[in-house]
């Protein structure tokens, strides 16, 4: 393991061969040249490692020539010596991995291809699996998951990998019987494959049940991965209060864990708990900064603050390290959508989809791209095959709904989808606002004052409580629409809109004051000026490091 000594020495011996060929036999300037080429993909070198291991191949080359041309001489040392010289197929399995480092994807699959498929072993049949299917070559990438599983049952993330491929988990079960039956206490290892079976399907309500039940027994009682799973699975279905809980317990378990801690930030964010945001940024940035999450987590931070440009740049920076991250898009797409960059926001959008294809936050952000550049058709196309494909749940039927509420023709279609979402799940925030939404179009603010202290009674949510405060104002009770300000203000002490119903509150209690308070109010005016020029000039730094970062 001294890989700095390693290519220190090596590099002096390899030009000492070149300046006498006669100096190393081949087998041994073919070891020195793994040697070096080692220490450079230790180094982070991958692209000199891989013009190493490249010569070190060919030498390889020349090496089976030559002992095809002169058959053993009898030399007892050559027998030993070429057994143990570096595998071929693990130098090329190391230039594969170089070129994935490089996002080279193509030339890593090349390099695996070239081994014949009796000789790959367990990891080249996982990073070729891998590699096919982020290429879309979904057929090999199952065939090579197989191959993985045939040779290591226990290869869970292989079960992962066939699942989200489609690939039923009937078929999955099979795959791992034996090992099943001949080791005991892994009698979970079936449901566990069901569980994620649902997972991979969208079916969010059995898949959570499933792990429940798993959770709960006592061998699997409180495992970090289940309950990741469980939060995000409860995120999926909307459940957000359930879903913080869940990872929160995880993190109390590992106060180390990185997985899902980007989804876990963006829901304290939405609920306006900015200060935890910060403290879980900070947090994750001390365990690694090699991962996406702390950089998604710092980006919600800014996206809620409305630094848009910040939050972008934070975004592009996650995608850097890792582009399978859907929440890293998800953030750069609204960060682009809020800057006014809506065709940019779709393509990230439609990219979130590609790869979470049962997630509804991904077709949510794609939809309001369409809403916000007046493309109804787009959006009600998109709507309806995400009702189609999810099913008719609760969350299909509110974003639905939303789509039909933008066209004065659809807004009979709007009313009836949100009472079936209603039905399904009375506490649904989102189909709660969209349904107070309409009520007050139709100015019926006494039916929406029953709608929304129906869904407070188990419930306390910023936006619920500020247009129940909306809704009282209406009908002219003003003491209690303070109350519901301030309790919504309590909540999320930076939602303006709340602020704004409680200073008018304010405003109309004292009449007297009302010349005072508006030469108040235009000098605070100047200052929050002030503040947004100052906004400005830092999202203008933001986006200059983003070019400077090559982040468009």
């Amino acid at each position: 393991g001294l890989h700095s000594n390693v290519r220190l020495l090596s590099g002096l011996l390899l030009t000492m061969s070149g300046n006498n060929p006669e100096l190393f036999s081949p087998s041994q300037k073919y070891q020195l040249l793994v040697y070096h080429a080692d220490s450079l993909f230790h180094d982070k070198e991958y692209r000199n490692a891989v013009s190493k291991y490249t010569m070190a191949l060919q030498q390889k080359k020349a090496l089976s020539k030559t002992s095809k041309v002169r058959p053993s001489t009898g030399n007892a040392a050559s027998t030993p010596q070429s057994q143990c010289l570096p595998s071929e197929i693990e130098v090329k399995y190391k230039m594969a991995e170089c070129y994935t480092m490089l996002k080279q994807d193509k030339d890593a699959i090349a390099i695996l291809d070239g081994i014949p498929s009796r000789q790959r072993t367990p990891k080249i049949n996982m990073m070729l699996a891998n590699l096919y299917k982020k290429a879309g070559q979904e057929r090999s990438s199952v065939t090579s998951y197989k191959e993985v599983l045939r040779q290591c049952p226990l290869a869970l993330d292989a079960i992962l990998g066939l699942l989200s491929l489609s690939v039923k988990g009937a078929e999955v079960a099979s795959m791992t019987i034996n090992i099943i039956q001949s080791i005991p206490n892994l009698d979970w290892l079936s449901v566990w494959i069901k569980a994620y079976a649902f997972v991979h399907t969208g079916d969010n309500t059995r898949a959570i049940n499933t792990i429940c039940s798993l959770e709960k027994k006592s061998l699997l009682r409180d495992n970090v991965d289940l309950l990741g799973s469980l939060a995000d699975l409860y995120f999926r279905a909307g459940d957000n209060k359930n879903s913080i809980l869940k990872f929160e317990q995880a993190q109390m378990l590992d106060p180390y864990l990185i997985k899902g801690m980007d989804v876990y930030g963006y829901l304290l964010a939405r609920e306006g708990r900015l200060e935890d945001v910060e403290n879980l940024g900070c947090r994750l940035f001390n365990i690694s900064d090699q991962h996406a999450e702390p950089w998604v987590v710092s980006g919600c931070h800014s996206f809620y603050s409305k630094r848009y440009s910040r939050a972008l740049y934070l975004g592009a920076k996650a995608i850097q390290l890792n582009s399978n991250s859907v929440q890293a898009l998800l953030l750069k797409g609204a960060a682009l959508r809020n800057m006014g960059r809506v065709q940019e926001a779709i393509i990230h959008f439609r990219e979130a989809i590609r790869l979470a294809p049962c997630r509804l936050d991904c077709y949510e952000g794609l939809i309001e791209c369409y809403l916000a550049s007046n493309s109804i058709r787009e959006a009600m196309v998109m709507a309806n095959n995400v009702y189609k494909t999810l099913g008719a749940n609760a969350q299909t039927l509110t974003l639905l709904a939303t789509v039909c509420l933008e066209d004065p023709v659809t807004q009979e279609k709007a009313k009836t989808l949100l009472d079936k979402a209603l039905t399904q799940r009375p506490d649904y925030i989102k189909a709660v606002v969209k349904k107070a939404e309409l009520l007050s179009r139709e100015q019926k603010y006494e039916d929406g004052i029953a709608l929304l202290r129906n869904a407070l009674a188990n419930q306390s949510d910023c936006v619920l409580h500020r247009i129940l405060g909306d809704f009282l104002v209406a009908v002219n009770e003003y003491q209690e629409a303070m109350d519901q300000y301030s309790i919504a203000l309590s909540l999320d002490p930076n939602d303006q809109k709340s602020l704004e119903g409680l200073q008018k509150m304010e405003k109309e209690e004292s009449p007297t004051d009302a010349t005072q308070e508006e030469d108040v109010d235009d000098m605070e005016g100047s200052g929050e000026e002030g503040d947004l020029e100052g906004s400005d000039s830092e999202a203008a730094q933001w986006a200059d490091q983003e070019q400077w970062f090559g982040m468009q």
